[in-house]
């Protein structure tokens, strides 16, 4: 039987595995175990705030990864309690969220900061990227001067926001008296519209426009703004460029099919270079998981390796998850990594995937309630549609997380963005309270991510 700590060193490699960087930094990093015994795991957290954060949001993305990991069911209570002195290792990951970058105003949402870990160093080049490695290279080395702007476009999950990391990280070492600036779209958004709420505007420009290397990650989100906002960027690109300073902007399509986009604006990324990331290959497939069995000290056979990206073709944040979770069931079971252990754990790798769009969430709960899209998307408020609509702006908020809540209100029908926020926080109250809830929410996310497309 396994130790308290054991199960939740190995639940933690789950869980950062498994979450995204902003919810491991925002939530998860500063939990803490206080007790596990008959299958009831107590978590302490530092804070009021972030015990509500982490109820409220992560306890069924938690007792989830627990139950994996265990293999039964696992009741998971959090409560406060006072942080112990940390490891070598927990000091390591606590610190590397906070590296500084450019000094800016804090938006809504949570500042974007340059990965310390996304380095040229860590990406592994092949035939599908080799052209953007290079360029990224490039304009890293001489900023404003080899491509600019320069555009990386391709799926989700290979490596774009790696090399706009990449660059930002070796322009800071390499040039520390340049500034730089990595930011989403979402946050750019965020501090445009608080500028105008504040009659900071001028404040604005000075926070985006005085940087020497502005990264721009998912600009396909702007497509949907108001022309206020595409004019603010339109500017903002020309003020930089003409002063020589360097812009790189990442979308998951070409300019040329950014129909949303200013004609001058997508004219302007055109002047630059514009690079393709495509679908690696088998042998890179296998060198990214044997990079990243290096980097985390692990002892993957070539079997594995080969196996599991034979399965996973077009996702390297999943080769990488991957790693993370046979790392996480080797240790709670104290057995090597093995091809046995691969299948036998890795049972839903390399499914294929449903493209998330918001009318395929709305569809997929619209046939999972026995309901028609157009009333779930509408105004009628008989209890049904009301509780699947509320149903399907969560998974909208939660799959698709570039969705902001304006957004959000737009697709059902324009309604106030005040009321998605009221719709999602109530399914996130019913997640910690009902199990019928979360098996439903559970069993909507299997179907939209395809597991139900194998045989």
């Amino acid at each position: 039987m396994q130790s308290g700590e054991e199960i939740w060193s190995a639940l933690r490699d789950s869980m950062r595995g498994n979450a995204s960087e902003a919810v491991w930094s925002a939530g998860l990093s500063t939990l803490r175990l206080v007790d596990y015994h008959d299958d009831q795991l107590v978590i302490g957290a530092p804070n009021q705030i972030q015990l509500q954060r982490v109820q409220q949001r992560y306890l069924p993305f938690i007792t989830e990864q627990v139950q994996q990991l265990v293999g039964s069911p696992v009741h998971v209570s959090l409560t406060l309690s006072e942080t112990p002195p940390m490891t070598t290792e927990e000091v390591n990951e606590e610190i590397a969220p906070h590296v500084d970058v450019a000094t800016f105003a804090p938006s809504v949402d949570r500042p974007a900061r340059l990965d310390p870990r996304m380095t040229f160093d860590s990406f592994v080049p092949g035939s599908s990227n080799r052209l953007a490695f290079a360029a990224a290279q490039s304009v890293a080395e001489t900023p404003g001067r080899a491509y600019n702007p320069l555009m990386i476009y391709g799926n989700s999950g290979l490596g774009k926001t790696h090399l706009l990391h990449a660059i930002g990280n070796y322009v800071q070492e390499n040039y520390p008296g340049r500034k730089v600036l990595y930011v989403s779209t979402e946050t750019f958004l965020n501090d445009f519209i608080r500028a105008i709420q504040t009659r900071t505007q001028l404040a604005l420009h000075e926070r985006y426009r005085e940087n020497d290397v502005l990264l721009i990650d998912d600009i396909q989100f702007m497509e949907t703004r108001g022309e206020t906002f595409h004019e603010e960027i339109f500017h903002t690109y020309n003020a930089l460029h003409g002063e020589g300073k360097q812009i790189v902007l990442t979308s998951d399509r070409s300019p040329r099919d950014l129909a949303g986009l200013q004609e001058r604006f997508r004219s302007r990324l055109l002047q630059g270079l514009v690079t393709e990331i495509d679908q690696p290959d088998l042998e890179t497939r296998i060198a990214i998981l044997r990079s990243k069995a290096e980097i985390e000290g692990i002892d993957l056979p070539g079997d594995v390796a080969e196996w599991i990206a034979q399965r996973v073709r077009d996702n390297i944040r999943e080769l990488e998850g991957s790693i993370t979770m046979l790392r996480a069931f080797a240790n709670l079971r104290q057995e090597p990594i093995s091809l046995e252990l691969a299948k036998n754990h890795l049972t839903n790798l390399g499914q294929e995937q449903i493209i998330l769009k918001p009318e395929t969430i709305l569809s997929v709960v619209s046939e999972f309630y026995g309901l028609a899209v157009e009333d779930v998307r509408g105004a009628k408020r008989l209890r049904p549609l009301v509780h699947a609509r509320h149903v399907a702006m969560y998974l909208i908020r939660d799959l698709l997380t570039n969705y902001s809540y304006p957004m959000i209100a737009r697709i059902f029908d324009g309604r106030n963005h005040t009321t998605v926020i009221s719709g999602v926080e109530k399914i996130r109250e019913q997640l910690t309270v009902n199990p019928e809830m979360l098996a439903q929410i559970n069993q909507l996310k299997r179907r939209l991510q395809g597991e139900n497309s194998r045989e």
